[in-house]
């Protein structure tokens, strides 16, 4: 039996949009069938590339019938509206990360879709691989024994031009944050994902690299787990590489270490070896020849990883299960990251988490 077939909406046709339209049409079941782009040259240009129907007005892309499904790719901080808009219209929602830059928006986002009974998705791309799959597993299953030590490192590199680029890049409103809520986000929601909640953090970051943008490209962060480990963030956009060094997930207990390094494992062991672990490290062992993906151009992103994602909501949305990686998984990076800022910007004071409500922020430099 054939898939249904989901007809999808992208709204906002920058960079990110394209990666969705071909991952989108790379799957079976899902089609590209319309836009929204308030600049309408640009919108039209891609719906030219990708064969849709490019809408200059929101609410007529949602007016149409045959869009089951959006991706939101404008800018971070613009998320919640159309979301709501989305909602409102009975469309299921994919958001780009991070769902939004506040946790007061994504709750308004996450009451609006329950309230109309659709489904709203992150997409973190990064949990549907197959290696970080096995890293979950083996946490979950006991391998680690006690966690101990875990780190999240992404040391990135980010051009003045990049950041030049768009008004919106490197604020608070629209960016949400820079090294930390723009490039490390992933990393750090791979790190909730696999090693459990944060109890508390203390932070420090600058402005050490770049100009005219009011948040950090530099931080550091000390975390202590409710389940007892230790942890560490490091997240930069002034870390200069040619080829980009690969974003890390380091993971260490009493009875296993594995060190992530993007989507391939550079140690994978354990005090008790199990069947399959060799032939696992045959498949998922990292290639030192191998560049980060998307570390020094975030135009060099592979679309698969966004495809297993969207194949995994789209199944749970025809199946009528609960989706994975939803709007309140999230949601718990963005607060995460939203502590540390609290705590950067009070000299490393130390916040406890659960947040009250998202913090005020005010420029680095």
């Amino acid at each position: 039996m054939s898939k249904q077939t989901f007809g999808i909406g992208i709204i906002g046709c920058g960079m990110i949009a394209h990666f969705h339209a071909k991952a989108i049409a790379a799957m079976e079941g899902a089609e590209v069938l319309a836009c929204f782009e308030r600049n309408p040259e640009r919108g039209q240009e891609f719906g030219e590339t990708y064969g849709c129907q490019a809408y200059a007005e929101l609410d007529e892309m949602l007016a149409n019938p045959a869009v089951d499904v959006v991706t939101i790719c404008t800018p971070s901080g613009a998320h919640m509206d159309p979301a709501i808009a989305a909602a409102k219209a009975g469309k299921h929602i994919l958001v780009e990360k991070p769902v939004d830059v506040s946790i007061d928006k994504i709750d308004a986002m996450i009451a609006a879709a329950e309230e109309n009974g659709v489904q709203l998705a992150s997409i973190l791309p990064r949990r549907f691989n197959g290696g970080t799959i096995k890293l979950k597993e083996a946490v979950e299953s006991g391998r680690f024994g006690q966690l101990s030590l875990i780190e999240a490192v992404t040391k990135w590199y980010r051009t003045q031009e990049y950041y030049d680029s768009g008004a919106w890049r490197g604020t608070w409103a629209l960016d949400g944050g820079g090294a930390l809520m723009n490039q490390s986000i992933h990393t750090i929601d791979l790190l909730l994902n696999v090693a459990g909640e944060v109890d508390s953090v203390c932070a420090f970051a600058d402005l050490l690299a770049h100009e005219n943008i009011e948040v950090e490209d530099t931080a550091v962060a000390i975390l202590n787990f409710k389940n007892g480990a230790k942890g560490i963030i490091q997240g930069s956009t002034a870390c200069y590489s040619e080829e980009g060094h690969a974003a890390e997930v380091n993971i260490c207990g009493v009875n296993g270490s594995a060190f992530l390094k993007d989507d391939k494992f550079t140690h994978w062991e354990f005090r008790e070896e199990q069947a399959g672990d060799k032939e696992f490290m045959n498949e998922f062992g990292f290639d030192p020849d191998a560049g980060g993906a998307g570390a020094a151009d975030p135009s060099a992103i592979d679309f698969s990883w966004h495809q297993k994602n969207f194949e995994e909501v789209l199944d749970a949305i025809r199946e009528g299960r609960k989706i994975p990686a939803d709007a309140y998984e999230g949601r718990k990076s963005v607060e995460l990251i939203q502590a540390i800022y609290q705590s950067a910007l009070n000299g490393g004071a130390k916040v406890t988490l659960p947040l009250e409500k998202a913090p005020e922020l005010r420029s680095f430099r």
